[in-house]
């Protein structure tokens, strides 16, 4: 890892970048998949599986009988932690369910607000390296909560042409409506236009590779809403001199194992505390099985020393990491300082792997800085807000006057004459 001493501020955005291809490198392949599939539909989709996944599937649904024979591969431990981690899951998601508002904001003129699910859903689970099980609760859960009648899923398959176990039995237990096996580019493609096999969503939720995460932003161009712009996964801690070195090491490894492509930075107060994790990191990195991977990413991080905890704040919050550990004696300035993360994990014992897993917040989050403004996924990202409002007779005759003469002012008579020929009838 890179150790770097007082970086001038010129130099944080260069200092600071993620290390993914452009969107540029990307999106003609993007494109061409997309335009296949809308085209193509189904047989644009075995094209592509065949080609970056090295399968041939006869049909890509997963069937009522596959589910059953993965269920029983599950070992039974496994199947408790899944369902313990899916109950604290949907204690923290049940607890974001919020009530009607309504209000009168004038005599006669009631207003209100009120939550419907998304009807439609696309889930995309990664594959590949490491079948991500676990985001099939993060996901299907609030959407089960939510009320999503169809929550389809779409994940990689193997070389034998199979889902993971564990997906599909955390798939069933979580109430979606269909898996699907079909991964990468093709799959977004597929919930987006619609397929012979694929039904075509409202929403797509998810994270994955550049290459997913270029084609989810492409989706929106076709009238598909996505849960955010998510990529490779990145984790940021900041700790002083009294961390735990051992601890903030692994936790840097924990995210390093993701892909070579993923980005780990450490913000310290100390010196002796970074080279402390420097050397934690080497040692600890050798009994990893995922070694090659998790030392391509550390390739990409860094250890940043700073003198003060202004100004890490300050570095931390243009970065706007993914995931945020404190692990500072003052963990409360942090706390309420920090204006930019996906999610935060506050002191020794709280490994980001917790959040991963089981603690119940959501791991799928805004990468790439875009937790400047975007949230990670909660309750609300599967639902619509809608207003609703009624006026009384009265009402109108309270505010109709002042409709007419902000709609004569902006030029659209049609808009005051929907007003003056009710009060016409009124007065």
């Amino acid at each position: 890892m890179q150790i770097i001493e007082n970086p001038n501020k010129k130099s944080w955005s260069e200092i600071l970048k993620r290390p993914t291809q452009t969107v540029d490198a990307i999106e003609a392949t993007v494109n061409e998949i997309f335009t296949e599939v809308s085209q193509d539909g189904d047989s644009a989709i075995k094209k592509y599986t065949n080609k970056f996944d090295g399968v041939a599937l006869a049909s890509n649904i997963v069937t009522f009988i596959e589910i059953e024979a993965a269920v029983k591969e599950v070992p039974e431990n496994l199947k408790n932690a899944i369902k313990q981690a899916k109950a604290n899951i949907e204690v923290f998601h049940k607890a974001q369910k919020t009530a009607k508002l309504a209000i009168e904001t004038t005599n006669g003129v009631d207003c209100w607000q009120e939550k419907r699910p998304i009807q439609k859903v696309g889930l995309y689970i990664p594959g590949g390296t490491a079948p991500l099980f676990s985001t099939v609760l993060m996901l299907a859960i609030p959407a089960q909560i939510a009320g999503c009648k169809e929550i389809i899923l779409c994940s990689p398959p193997n070389k034998k042409g199979k889902l993971a176990p564990e997906i599909l039995f955390a798939a069933q237990l979580c109430g979606v409506t269909k898996i699907i096996k079909v991964g990468g580019i093709q799959a977004i493609a597929g919930l987006t236009f619609g397929t012979q096999s694929i039904p075509k969503v409202y929403k797509i939720f998810g994270p994955g590779n550049q290459f997913v995460t270029v084609a989810k932003q492409l989706a929106t161009k076709h009238g598909v809403a996505i849960d955010m712009p998510a990529g490779p996964s990145e984790l940021l801690v900041v700790a002083d001199e009294t961390a735990n070195a051992a601890y903030v090491a692994s936790d840097l490894l924990s995210q390093a194992e993701h892909g070579v492509d993923s980005q780990v930075i450490l913000v310290s107060t100390s010196k002796v505390l970074i080279d402390q994790v420097s050397e934690q990191v080497k040692k600890q990195l050798q009994a990893l099985p995922r070694k090659i991977i998790a030392e391509k990413a550390i390739e990409n991080s860094k250890l940043i020393y700073v003198e003060d905890d202004a100004t890490a704040l300050e570095l931390i919050d243009e970065y706007g990491p993914e995931h945020y550990i404190i692990c500072c004696k003052n963990e409360d300035l942090y706390v309420d300082n920090i204006n930019n993360a996906g999610s935060v994990f506050i002191g020794d014992y709280t490994p980001e792997s917790a959040g991963d897993y089981a603690s119940g917040t959501n791991h799928t989050l805004p990468t790439n800085g875009f937790s400047k403004a975007y949230s990670g996924v909660n309750l609300d990202s599967f639902m619509k807000t809608m207003t609703f409002q009624k006026i009384s007779k009265e009402g109108l005759l309270n505010i109709g006057e002042t409709i007419e003469l902000m709609a004569e002012a902006e030029g659209l008579q049609a808009h005051k004459n929907a007003v003056s020929i009710r009060l016409k009838d009124l007065k």
